[in-house]
Parts: C-alpha cells; sequence; structure tokens
C-alpha cells in the first residue's frame, strides 16, 4: 500500500523508518532541534523544518497519515469544554491544528507512558477527547518495545485514530523480545572511551552480582542496581553510567540505535552525546511499524 506521510516533532526519524518500510512518503517534517535534523537529512535526503509552532498549516502539504511523537509538555489548562480551549499552549494543540486543517484519514501518536496517568488521568481524556471532537474514531494503548522484537523495556503510550468511524482497530500483540547479543558489538572491537572507570566498575560489582550473560545493569535514581538479559528504557538525560553493558561499559552510539531498531544502515553523523541523546529520544521502530501497518490494514478493510 502507498501512502503520503508527514512526520512531526520528528528526532532522527523513527516514524520515518517505519512508515518507508511500508510504502510510505515522507511529504513533510518537522523538528526542532538543529543536529536532530542533521541525522534526519543526512539519512533520508529530507531537510526538516524547525519550530512546529511558527509553521502555517497552509505550508503543510496534504497528506493520508499523520505519525507524532509529540513531547509530554504538562497541560496546565484542563478546562470543562474539553477543545481547542483546553489543549492551546501545548505542543500537542500543534498537532490538533494540522488535523483540524489537513484532515488526513489516519495519525499515529506516541507519547510516555505516563501520560495515561497524568494528572489522574485528565490530561490523556483531554486529548482523547479534542481527537474525537475533530471527527475522528480514537483507540489508545500502552505498548512495550520488548514485546516487538527489541530488546529494550519501553513502554510507550501509543494512540491512533481513522476519519471514517466504520474502521475496527485492535492494537498488534508483538511477538517477543529480540536476543541482546544480536545489538551487542564485540569488547574487542569497542574504543576503551565507552568503557567504566576501575572505580564505577568496582562500586557496581560490591552492590550486585549477576549470573546472566550477556546482561544490562541498571542503576536506578536511588542507587540500586539490576541487570537483566534487556536494557531498560534509554533515556535521553540521563547518567552517562546509568546503563552498563556486564557491568563494565556503556553502550555505543550503534548499539543503542539497535535497541531502537534503526539499521545498520542508519547514518551516524553526530558526535556521540548527541547521539546518545537522539537515541534516547527516538520512538522503537518495530512498535510503530506494527501499529502503523495494523491501521493501514484496518483502513483497507474499510474500503474494499
Amino acid at each position: 500500500m502507498t501512502f503520503t506521510y508527514i512526520d512531526l516533532f520528528a528526532g532522527i526519524g523513527g516514524f520515518h523508518q517505519a512508515a518507508d518500510s511500508l510504502g510510505g512518503k515522507c511529504v513533510f517534517a518537522s523538528e526542532i532541534d538543529s543536529e536532530a535534523r542533521k541525522a534526519y537529512e543526512a539519512n533520508y535526503g529530507l531537510k526538516p523544518h524547525g519550530d512546529i509552532t511558527k509553521i502555517d498549516v497552509d505550508d503543510i502539504p496534504n497528506h493520508d497519515v499523520l505519525l507524532a511523537g509529540f513531547p509530554c509538555q504538562p497541560f496546565s489548562i484542563i478546562g470543562n469544554r474539553l477543545g481547542f480551549d483546553d489543549i492551546r499552549g501545548t505542543l500537542f494543540f500543534e498537532i490538533a491544528r494540522i488535523l483540524e486543517a489537513k484532515a488526513p484519514s489516519m495519525f499515529i501518536l506516541e507519547n510516555v507512558k505516563q501520560l495515561s496517568r497524568h494528572d489522574k488521568g485528565k490530561t490523556l481524556q483531554t486529548i482523547l477527547q479534542s481527537l474525537r471532537n475533530l471527527g475522528y474514531k480514537v483507540d489508545w494503548a500502552i505498548l512495550n518495545a520488548l514485546d516487538f522484537g527489541l530488546p529494550q523495556k519501553r513502554e510507550r503510550t501509543i494512540i491512533v485514530g481513522f476519519l471514517d468511524n466504520r474502521v475496527e482497530f485492535s492494537f498488534p500483540k508483538g511477538c517477543g523480545a529480540g536476543k541482546l547479543e544480536d545489538i551487542l558489538e564485540s569488547d574487542d572491537e569497542i574504543d576503551s572511551k565507552f568503557f567504566a572507570s576501575e572505580r564505577i566498575v568496582n562500586k557496581r560489582f560490591a552492590y550486585h552480582q549477576s549470573s546472566c550473560v550477556p546482561s544490562i545493569w541498571h542503576e536506578n535514581k536511588s542507587g540500586n542496581i539490576s541487570s537483566y538479559p534487556y536494557s531498560c528504557a534509554l533515556r535521553a538525560g540521563a547518567s552517562y553510567n546509568y546503563l552498563l553493558v556486564n557491568g563494565e561499559r556503556r553502550l555505543t552510539p550503534r548499539e543503542m540505535l539497535r535497541l531502537q531498531g534503526f539499521p545498520d544502515t542508519f547514518r551516524i553523523v553526530c558526535n556521540d552525546s548527541q547521539t546518545r541523546k537522539q537515541a534516547g529520544n527516538a520512538v522503537p521502530v518495530n512498535v510503530i511499524k506494527a501499529v502503523l501497518e495494523a491501521v493501514l490494514n484496518a483502513k483497507t478493510k474499510v474500503e474494499r
């Protein structure tokens, strides 16, 4: 199936990777971070526009699918109308105004798991009702990258919508976790800069022992250490040492991209720090591909 799509809050193109693999053509992208735009253009030959709040909807082409991993910006105004007045001033409003103006047939939105609990669920309900007020049939679920062939526990809120209210949609169930060893590089081939100091390694092993190899050791904000045959969620702003392979070394940029489902053909054009940030902010490609495929199939069934 061929379709057109726009990629909002695009990052380094997790949505783009998934959509292109299913026959999609990106007709517009927007990303405010200059380094992410640099990586996006280098990989897809398309330079994203900047700040979405400054883009006129008339400059956005018509499209079949809107894709957006919008930031989880706290909603400071929760009123009773559950419409534009309630979401104005938030970045979700930018999605809503484009949906209202362009009326694409379908959309997929991604956000952190905590969105479903923010303000006792009121924030999510405001979002859902705002989308329904625009005429969309809406559904949502929390999906975990660990269930979609990636060795990373990364739970995300996924919202889908159809302008055709006849569409019957079910979220995909996934196929199980991928193997950590499939994404890890050999220690012998890794630059010494990725290995933690002797002090840090000794500290980890003094508090924790793991019988699982390979494993990713995770230190939380309280200093508690755990290890699993998969990675805990990558985070853009976390401590450099919060995840260590076998308790000894940091993940390389390529390994972090693999954890998010990016192929090795993805070109790394930014420095390690920026790539680590970009991987931490990215959407898991495998999850989005599975959801998008289900969305397209559900829409096709109605059109037959």
